[in-house]
């Protein structure tokens, strides 16, 4: 049985999920690219930290996080090894973006993440939902 105070955690942190989602796409909009992947990065995160808290297991850190879907999501076939990809090639890209004195992202580089991380988000929603 799922307690009310998680099952609310859960909807909040996947709801801010798609928010941060929808905010990539206006920063995009905007051509603030870096910005973009920022959120992007973040939307997964919350979406993967809401997957694991449902299912009782430490993810509150980006590491642990990253870590533990890989471990409990990625290798026991739940999701497609391209997702475990996804999330570490945007943590190191949000770092980058984030932290590197001179280094911007592009149009050509940011857009065509927005289609995969869109499909990871509605397949966490769906194993959130499944499980709720």
């Amino acid at each position: 049985m799922i307690s009310e105070e998680k099952r609310e955690y859960v909807k909040y942190r996947i709801e801010k999920a798609y928010q941060t989602y929808d905010a990539a796409k206006v920063l995009a909009d905007n051509e603030f690219w870096n910005s973009s992947v920022n959120r992007l990065y973040y939307s997964l995160f919350f979406a993967v930290n809401a997957l694991l808290v449902l299912n009782d297991i430490e993810g509150k850190t980006h590491a642990t996080a990253k870590r533990q879907f890989s471990l409990q999501f990625v290798k026991t076939g739940k999701f497609d090894k391209k997702f475990g990809r996804l999330l570490n090639e945007l943590y190191d890209w949000r770092q980058k973006a984030d932290y590197e004195v001179i280094f911007d992202y592009d149009r050509d580089t940011v857009l065509p993440l927005f289609e995969p991380v869109k499909e990871m988000l509605d397949l966490v929603d769906k194993e959130i939902k499944n499980t709720l």
